[in-house]
């Protein structure tokens, strides 16, 4: 799966970055190889949240799907 975030540079130094897709999903770094290294922590966080904060009706089922 690949997810768009959107990378800026921050005043007091360093980078901080958005994912559009995911609602609140934020997260920042001193350098570029830590902001992406946070971005997938973040992601992956979210994601998680996410499945977990969802009740199943009687009639309901969950069903993977890789993208």
């Amino acid at each position: 799966m690949k997810i768009k975030a959107i990378v800026y540079q921050a005043e007091e130094g360093g980078y901080w970055a958005e994912v559009p897709a995911l609602p609140g999903c934020i997260t920042e770094g001193d350098t570029m190889e830590e902001l992406e290294s946070n971005l997938k922590d973040a992601i992956q966080a979210w994601l998680e949240v996410a499945n977990d904060s969802h009740t199943l009706e009687n009639n309901a089922q969950i069903v993977e799907v890789a993208v």
